[in-house]
């Protein structure tokens, strides 16, 4: 049998369900189920003549159907992660071997010209040492 919890949680959706099964229901009589399902089966089973099996069956039904959207809703966020960290991965990987390429041509650089490199890395540390020195001027 269905179960308190499940109709509560699902309540807007099932009651919509009820109406559109049994049309002699009215929005009062839906209204006001308190979270006592054998007196929902019972008053569902006075005005609509349905034996308390079928009742009960169907609203094990609409019950479930909540319950298996949120196992659905969440399938879907985890088919997102799951996507989301592939790219993430793929993007790590791609900076990873660019960075490795990069670090790769400035040795072959440094390896083939020596001089100039020592060149280049002195004037690039007395230019860092003007700015810093103008800055704390400031």
């Amino acid at each position: 049998m269905v179960n308190q919890q499940t109709l509560q949680g699902n309540w807007n959706e099932i009651k919509g369900k009820l109406r559109t099964k049994w049309g002699q229901l009215t929005n009062d009589e839906v209204n006001v189920f308190d979270g006592n399902v054998d007196r929902l089966v019972g008053m569902i089973q006075r005005k609509t003549g349905e034996a308390r099996e079928s009742v009960e069956k169907y609203l094990e039904e609409v019950g479930g159907s909540g319950a298996s959207g949120i196992a659905q809703a969440a399938e879907a966020v985890r088919g997102y992660a799951k996507q989301a960290t592939e790219q993430v991965q793929g993007t790590t990987h791609q900076a990873t071997e660019a960075v490795r390429h990069g670090y790769q041509q400035a040795e072959n650089t440094v390896r083939k010209n020596p001089t100039e490199s020592i060149a280049v890395c002195f004037a690039t540390g007395v230019g860092v040492g003007v700015l810093l020195t103008l800055a704390m001027r400031r």
